[in-house]
């Protein structure tokens, strides 16, 4: 016990991750989906904080304050609508086992860790932290990743996804970043996934429609506030419900902005907007797909969809028309041994060798 004790915080968060993945690598069969699960940030933080013996609400900002007040964060705190993707999950994994360790919650380590995976099991969140040098059983042949054609069917048929861990068809390439965040997922590896640079989305969740957005608007100002992907993983953001002080995080100048602006409802009209969200509480009329003022989905398949008579046409901003410029830096592994620069930003970091094995779809298996 005395030699345990002197064993530094971090070497067994690790350790006990390690020892949780190789017993969970069989949960799920066959190789991840094109498009990843989206799950709001908010609701994960309900069933976990009911999962944890924290406390049941169906509030999510409660939920969220009180997971932050014993530290089980995301790195830049939580945000509600904001989706949970592999580095947020890996986040919560360290700030739970790091909150057992500190006796901020009366659970052991593993026995933490193992809640907060239940949670993520729920929602069919299979993502887990790459450790350096692990491997975990035999690697799975190349082709047991979803293939190039199978993308291009995807995007074709449901469109582009918010996150994936594989390589976008070169048309859609530029509406994403590259967040290089290694990490296993079913018994693949992945060097990292790809985000959409904007999106804002309805999502079917546990019978209700709910928001999926890196927007967020401050509607006493008339402003908008934008996360941004890569900055969030690199520490470079606005900070939600929970975060520590930080002089890394984004000063919105607006008091109390992580809980009126990040997690604000979103029921209020924006500036601008001609109806409230599609599935705003007290809302029942359906999606107004084609009508004056509403949002249309987007085209499919390289299909354009025409705007309505009735409905004006706005400009194009300069923003919308210039593609993202490709990366010089990072490289992220495409389809058959392929590579393919990355969108550049600040932040930036090369992406990490898996050894000398093939290069397979987008990474190695276990």
């Amino acid at each position: 016990m005395k030699k345990l004790q002197n064993v530094p915080v971090g070497l067994l968060v690790a350790l006990i991750l390690l020892m949780w993945v190789p017993a969970t690598a069989g949960a799920q069969s066959g190789p991840p989906p094109v498009g990843g699960p989206l799950v709001r940030e908010g609701d994960f933080a309900i069933r976990l904080l009911y999962a944890l013996d924290l406390g049941s609400t169906d509030d999510e900002v409660e939920a969220e304050t009180r997971l932050g007040d014993v530290g089980i964060i995301p790195r830049n705190g939580w945000i509600a609508d904001y989706p949970v993707t592999p580095d947020i999950l890996g986040e919560l994994q360290r700030s739970v086992v790091d909150a057992a360790s500190s006796r901020k919650i009366q659970l052991s380590r593993s026995e933490a860790l193992n809640r907060v995976n239940a949670v993520s099991d729920e929602f069919d969140l299979s993502a887990n932290p790459y450790v350096a040098g692990q491997t975990y059983g035999p690697e799975p042949p190349a082709e047991g990743y979803a293939t190039p054609e199978d993308v291009n069917n995807y995007y074709a048929e449901e469109g582009a996804p918010v996150y994936s861990y594989y390589t976008p068809p070169p048309d859609y390439y530029y509406l994403y970043v590259w967040v290089p965040y290694p990490f296993w997922c079913r018994g693949f590896w992945f060097p990292g996934f790809f985000v959409l640079h904007d999106f804002h989305r309805h999502v079917l969740a546990r019978n209700k429609v709910v928001f999926v957005s890196n927007h967020f608007n401050d509607v006493k100002n008339s402003r908008v506030f934008r996360v941004d992907p890569r900055m969030r993983f690199s520490g470079k953001t606005y900070a939600g419900i929970g975060a520590p002080r930080s002089q890394n995080f984004i000063a919105t100048g607006v008091p109390k902005s992580d809980r009126d602006v990040f997690n604000g409802p979103r029921a209020r009209m924006s500036p601008g907007m001609a109806n409230p969200p599609w599935g705003t509480p007290g809302t029942k009329s359906p999606p107004p797909w084609g009508v004056p003022g509403a949002v249309s989905p987007a085209p499919r398949g390289g299909e354009k969809v025409a705007p309505h008579p009735r409905a004006a046409t706005p400009p194009p901003r300069s923003e919308e028309m210039r593609t993202q410029p490709r990366g010089e830096g990072e490289v992220s592994p495409r389809h058959g041994g392929e590579k393919s620069s990355s969108p550049q930003g600040e932040g930036s970091s090369s992406t990490p060798s898996h050894g000398s094995g093939g290069t397979g779809g987008m990474g190695h298996g276990r």
